[in-house]
């Protein structure tokens, strides 16, 4: 846990050899954490416009990086990431097991929200960590139509990588940033749970207020 917390509030001090020594394959690395933490269910945890940020404000201070090969590795690995999601709910909601455990009025209910808010749903979705890694799988279960849910995906990982590139390429000129790189990554991934921890809270009270 010392040396997590260590990593975690000395950032460059790791970082900056780190990808120097993987030079081209520092690419790859954050490709597959964009597109597992949006394409696999069980990594919601990754972190997703934290290391956006992170990697597009050490590509300003003259690292290793290039942030005109960051922003579309960050794209396709997002919309790629989506699309399989997507995908693994079209197919998932087809199996006979959860076909018969799955109720058909919630799956109707399902199709219904995703008809009527999918592309709010997804194009939103997008910006709020955890939340984000399910929509594509909902969708996918709820037989949202694939040219709309590709074109909101589309529009959604756009801005999403848009803004937090352009803020960390920003950000990270600024001498300041550059001195508390890790503080302002812890800042920011705090910043992102929190819409995340706001409807868990307002689901659970919720949830008492109609058992009491």
């Amino acid at each position: 846990m010392a040396n997590v917390l260590e990593i975690l509030t000395h950032l460059e001090q790791f970082l900056v050899p780190l990808l120097t020594t993987l030079g081209n394959w520092s690419y790859i690395m954050l490709f597959a954490v964009i597109f597992l933490e949006t394409g696999m269910v069980i990594f919601p945890f990754l972190p997703g416009e934290s290391l956006i940020f992170l990697a597009s404000t050490m590509a300003a201070t003259h690292t290793s990086l290039d942030i005109q090969v960051l922003v579309p590795v960050f794209f396709i690995a997002a919309v790629i990431g989506d699309t399989v999601n997507f995908e693994i709910g079209c197919h998932l909601i087809r199996l006979p097991w959860l076909q018969r455990h799955l109720p058909h009025d919630k799956q109707l209910k399902a199709q219904h929200f995703f008809s009527k808010y999918g592309s709010k749903a997804v194009m939103f979705g997008r910006f709020i960590p955890l939340i984000r890694t399910f929509v594509p799988l909902s969708a996918g279960a709820a037989k949202m139509p694939q040219k709309s849910f590709a074109l909101w995906n589309l529009l959604g990982v756009g801005i999403w990588v848009t803004v937090g590139s352009s803020l960390g390429y920003f950000f990270g000129s600024i001498d300041f940033v550059q001195d508390h790189l890790s503080l302002f990554f812890l800042g920011i991934l705090a910043c992102a749970l929190i819409p995340a921890a706001l409807m868990t809270l307002f689901k659970t009270l919720r949830r008492r207020h109609f058992v009491n």
